[in-house]
């Protein structure tokens, strides 16, 4: 496969030193039990878990060593102590998927009309893995723009950055906007299907489909292959990089305690300690702040109703 042409020497401070036994190197690929990994170098190579079961995600600095047969592959054998973690879902189960983030950019449009629930579910996993996170609105040139940026309004008062632009109608515009954005972190995209994620990818980096083209034959032997995670470097002295999550449904919150779901949401968490009882689950109990807050109007009825939905779920029990 391509080898990068430049050292991996950005995010100062993020990776240890390496011990003896080994090599540091970054996960910037993953699918199934394979991940791609780059070296200091910039060299890129296959590495595989040296268990049954694979823990390096998009993001993780890890410990690898050659294989016994030699060749371009290796194994890893430790996976560094990360900063941060997220998780996606997938039916009741969740999966880690990215590591060391520096903050998220929750990518959605006017349409397709996007989903609070999904939004919710990011923001949530977000302050949970204390991550911040930046909404861009896209396609405002759209007639559905005032209904978008009114259903947002609730996110801006609890102190989300919102981002609005048209990144196909004005392209350059856009991209002078989101740039500031990225520098010098590592940026997770994510965002629902049709809300112009992929355009943006191919603003930043034209030649992404054939870095996707070329990890897709070196992880699966020439037949094309979508990686859960894919990471992309936007500058020559490595400091500034996009995470893609293709085909992204919903964030994991399965790791998430109940009875901590409210002080995640920015708009139920002041409220939380005036509760009468101190395990309140803010439902139906007397004396719940929350609830009276939620009566007074300074929590929206959606913004209650999805806190329930989900504190029904995380308290369901797991198989």
């Amino acid at each position: 496969m391509k080898r990068s042409q430049h050292g991996a020497q950005g995010r100062k401070g993020r990776e240890r030193a390496a011990p003896a036994s080994g090599q540091t190197g970054l996960v910037v690929a993953t699918h199934g039990r394979h991940v791609i990994v780059e070296q200091a170098d910039g060299q890129r190579l296959i590495c595989h878990p040296r268990g049954k079961k694979s823990e390096a995600v998009v993001g993780d600095r890890v410990i690898w060593q050659p294989t016994l047969e030699g060749g371009d592959e290796g194994v890893i054998v430790a996976v560094n102590d990360r900063r941060n973690l997220l998780y996606r879902q997938d039916e009741w189960r969740s999966k880690s998927f990215a590591a060391n983030l520096d903050q998220l950019l929750m990518w959605i449009a006017v349409e397709p009309v996007f989903s609070e629930v999904q939004l919710t579910r990011a923001l949530i996993a977000a302050k949970a893995a204390d991550i911040p996170v930046t909404i861009v609105l896209n396609k405002i040139d759209l007639p559905g723009a005032p209904q978008a940026r009114a259903r947002l309004t609730p996110y801006t008062a609890m102190g989300y950055r919102v981002v609005e632009l048209s990144l196909k109608q004005e392209a350059e515009a856009a991209r002078s906007q989101v740039m500031p954005l990225l520098a010098d972190r590592a940026t997770l995209v994510l965002g629902p299907s049709g809300a112009g994620k992929s355009t943006l990818i191919n603003t930043l980096l034209p030649d992404a489909a054939a870095a996707v083209g070329e990890i897709s034959q070196a992880l699966n032997s020439g037949r094309h292959t979508t990686t859960s995670s894919l990471w992309y470097w936007l500058d020559a002295a490595h400091t500034t990089a996009v995470i893609d999550s293709p085909g992204f449904q919903e964030f994991g919150l399965h790791h998430i305690a109940p009875m901590d779901l409210a002080r995640l949401m920015p708009d139920l968490a002041p409220h939380v300690a005036d509760c009468r009882f101190h395990n309140c689950t803010h439902r139906q109990e007397p004396g719940c702040a929350v609830q009276a807050a939620a009566a007074r109007g300074d929590i929206s009825p959606t913004r209650l109703g999805l806190y329930t939905a989900l504190f029904d779920e995380l308290s369901q029990p797991r198989w």
